[in-house]
Formats: structure tokens, C-alpha cells, sequence
């Protein structure tokens, strides 16, 4: 496995792995992503693979624009609102699959239904010209664990189970994108099926209706990040933490820090909910590598950006399975 900076000549080597049935750890917006070819069934079963992934979780296909969206998925009224609001951006949305779409099945995990993203990130976008196909990329990190904001944190999840690692540095949003389910042309509203990088809040301003919801903790999952347990850390995860116990890591939020005697780290000190989201990942990951055998975490508020910080760390405390 190499790690290349993401330069011209390191896209263009990505892209000829990718067409050749490799895997690619590419940067995102949101996290770092395992890309594969998406029409490339061998190449799509060694994602599964390389990340010990359940086959029922549905992976989601990344495309360079709307236009070749258009050609995989059926677009409803509103799928057509929040594609020309939000892309290229961190939203997802599942939509029908067209028949002739020519995507694995492996992508969608059996289902009638397809997740389609167009990513911000100019490295992503640059792969995906490149590469000349869709590409399936979900994080680039063993399934369940903590997702990469960074080229080390996936090289380090899969080293030796990956061809290349594109490093663009720290990925700018820090959480996954939103998932919107807009697949059932007589559904309204949409159902939120996972919260992300772009607020309940944003997307009812466009549709100017409320989001159905659906953020159930599933094992039996519509999208990718609806398993119970996920972005697991090996330390116990304690949520709405007011008092840390003795030696227990700390994730704080906000300049108000209760005492505590073990390792700290705070994902924003002016309570900065963009900021927050952009830390998180990062932060579990450096607490989890000193060993504490829990890490406390701060109150959290729920509103914009804090929806999606809760729900990936109420999915890391959550049992294992």
C-alpha cells in the first residue's frame, strides 16, 4: 500500500487502480472514503472485504454531478430540490434504482433503492473525472470503528487490504453526510434516515416541509450508518457526562470543563458546533490511543449540527455487538 500525496499524477494513478478492480482510500469533505468501482462486482466484494463489512449494509455510489446521477437513480420532485440546493455537498439521498443503472448489486445490498452522493472535496471530484466511472466509497476504515478524518487513520485501519491512500490532509466537514430517503415518488416529505454534514433544519427550508424520521439504531439498515453499534472505540463511551470518574479521558465541549485528572481533549472551546463536527473523529481516535478504559463526554446541544455529533456518539456508546 502506498500513501501519495494527492497531486496530478497520484489522482491519475488512483484512477487507473480504481478501473483496474483496486481500492483507493480517496479524501472527501466529510470523511476519508474506500473507493471502488461501482459497476465492478469483484471489486465492490473486496470493499466489503478489506473493511469486514456486513454485505446487508448498503454502500453509498459517489458521481461528478447531477447529470450522472440522473442516469443511476429515479429523481422525485424533491430529490430534484435538494440535489440543485446541496450538491456537490455532504448529502446523500436514496433514490429508486434505474433498471439498467449497471451498478453491482453488492452496492445496494439486495435493496430496489440506490445512494447517490456528489462530494465538494476537489480531490474527490478529480478522481471521479478521472476514473471515467461511479464509485463506491464508504469510510475507509474497519466496519463499526471510528471513521478517518485523515490519510494515517485509514492507512492505519487497512493497511495491507488497499492498493493506495490519497492524502489530501484533514477532511473539512469531519462527519458523513446526510442521507435523505426520497426513494418512493409519492412520499412526502422525504425521510431523514441518517443526520450529517448538512442540518435537518437546512433541508426543510428548501423542501419547506418537516423531515419524516426514521433514525432507528437498525441491523437491518435502508443506508450505511444505521447499525446499533458503530464508530466504536475500544474504551467505553459514557454520554452526558457531568462529573468524569477518576482517570477516565474527557471530551469536553465548551470553556466550562468539570474537574478531572486523566487525558482531555475539547472539541470546541467557544461551543462552535461546525468545529465540534470537525474534531469528533479525530478526537475519539487520539483519546482512544491512551488507553483510559472510558471516555466521558460532555453535554452536547441537539440542534443544527450537534443532531448528527449525537447520533454517531450515542452509536459509539452503544453496546457491542
Amino acid at each position: 500500500m502506498e500513501i501519495l500525496k494527492a497531486d496530478a499524477a497520484a489522482i491519475a494513478k488512483a484512477a487507473d487502480i480504481i478501473r483496474s478492480g483496486g481500492l483507493v482510500a480517496m479524501p472527501t469533505e466529510t470523511v476519508y472514503g474506500l473507493a471502488a468501482d461501482a459497476t465492478n462486482g469483484q471489486a465492490v466484494a473486496r470493499v466489503f472485504e478489506a473493511k469486514r463489512r456486513p454485505r446487508f449494509n448498503p454502500l453509498i455510489v459517489h458521481v461528478p454531478d447531477v447529470a450522472s446521477a440522473r442516469k443511476l437513480g429515479v429523481f422525485s420532485k424533491e430529490a430534484e430540490q435538494l440535489a440543485n440546493a446541496f450538491w456537490p455537498g455532504p448529502l446523500t439521498l436514496v433514490l429508486q434504482c434505474h433498471p439498467n443503472a449497471g451498478i453491482s448489486e453488492l452496492v445496494s445490498a439486495g435493496l430496489p433503492t440506490l445512494a447517490l452522493r456528489v462530494p465538494a472535496h476537489p480531490v474527490g471530484q478529480a478522481l471521479l473525472q478521472a476514473a471515467a466511472t461511479p464509485i463506491a466509497a464508504p469510510s475507509a476504515n474497519r466496519s463499526g470503528r471510528i471513521s478517518p478524518t485523515t490519510a494515517a487513520h485509514a492507512a492505519a485501519d487497512l493497511k495491507g487490504s488497499i492498493d493506495l491512500v490519497l492524502d489530501a490532509g484533514a477532511c473539512e466537514v469531519g462527519i458523513e453526510s446526510t442521507v435523505i430517503d426520497c426513494s418512493e415518488q409519492s412520499q412526502s416529505p422525504p425521510i431523514l434516515l441518517r443526520p450529517g454534514g448538512i442540518s435537518a433544519e437546512r433541508i426543510e427550508g428548501v423542501l419547506g416541509v418537516r423531515l419524516q424520521s426514521t433514525q432507528a439504531k437498525s441491523d437491518a439498515p435502508r443506508s450505511p450508518g444505521q447499525l446499533s453499534s458503530h464508530y466504536a472505540s475500544r474504551a467505553r463511551v459514557r454520554l452526558n457526562v457531568v462529573a468524569p470518574e477518576p482517570g477516565e479521558a474527557l471530551l469536553a465541549f465548551g470553556p466550562q470543563i468539570p474537574p478531572h485528572c486523566g487525558p482531555m481533549i475539547n472539541l470546541s472551546e467557544t461551543r462552535n458546533l461546525r468545529e465540534a463536527a470537525a474534531n469528533l473523529f479525530a478526537a475519539l481516535r487520539a483519546l482512544d490511543a491512551e488507553g483510559c478504559r472510558s471516555i466521558a463526554v460532555l453535554p452536547i446541544p441537539g440542534q443544527g449540527l450537534g443532531e448528527a455529533i449525537n447520533d454517531r456518539l450515542l452509536r459509539a456508546a452503544a453496546p457491542r455487538p
